[in-house]
């Protein structure tokens, strides 16, 4: 039996259109032993999305932005966020839009970018997937003022991380952000390959 073959849609019920859609889907499922249970998911839909880590490897320092986070502040966590550049598509490949991306939060452009994964984000109710990408720039080639749109109300405070400090930031947990973590231990592990 095909995956596809296991899902049977019933209906679905647009709950919220705002920045994203909300949806509640009611779908008959099969598990694996061929019972058939009608089940009710909700996903939010937000689109697709792009991050980067850039890499200088003169200087070794990785490029991370520090911003102000609702859902961590609602959750009572601290709210500024250590991450890597990231941004919606919007409809542009991914790309083009990473590039956008990182000379509006950060004025760095990168030499060359890589993709590494398209990961879901958070499949269990999202349906976002990220491409993922590396790349190099050079501290001392800022291009652009950075720091985000404004009118958008962004706050982007931009960060040269050594990436040592990078790494033992996630083992102290001054770095919680899931595509940041991703991000820092693929380079770690392509660092270790280059070196055995």
């Amino acid at each position: 039996m095909s995956d596809q073959s296991r899902f049977r849609p019933v209906s679905e019920t647009l709950l919220a259109e705002s920045w994203g859609h909300l949806t509640r889907y009611t779908f008959d499922y099969q598990h694996a032993d061929g019972r058939w249970e009608r089940q009710v998911r909700e996903a939010y839909d937000r689109g697709d999305g792009a991050a980067c880590l850039l890499h200088d490897p003169d200087a070794d320092t990785v490029l991370l932005t520090r911003q102000f986070r609702l859902p961590a502040q609602v959750r009572g966590d601290r709210p500024f966020l250590i991450e890597v550049p990231a941004g919606k598509l919007d409809g542009a490949d991914a790309v083009s839009r990473m590039r956008a991306e990182l000379l509006e939060e950060t004025g760095y452009a990168a030499t060359a970018l890589h993709l590494v994964s398209t990961p879901f984000s958070s499949p269990g109710s999202v349906t976002e997937r990220l491409a993922l990408f590396v790349g190099t720039y050079s501290r001392t080639e800022k291009v652009a003022e950075g720091g985000g749109h404004k009118d958008e109300g962004e706050d982007i405070e931009v960060l040269h991380v050594p990436f040592d400090e990078a790494l033992a930031m996630i083992a102290n947990g001054e770095i919680i952000d899931a595509k940041t973590i991703l991000l820092l231990q693929h380079l770690a592990l392509e660092r270790l390959r280059a070196h055995t």
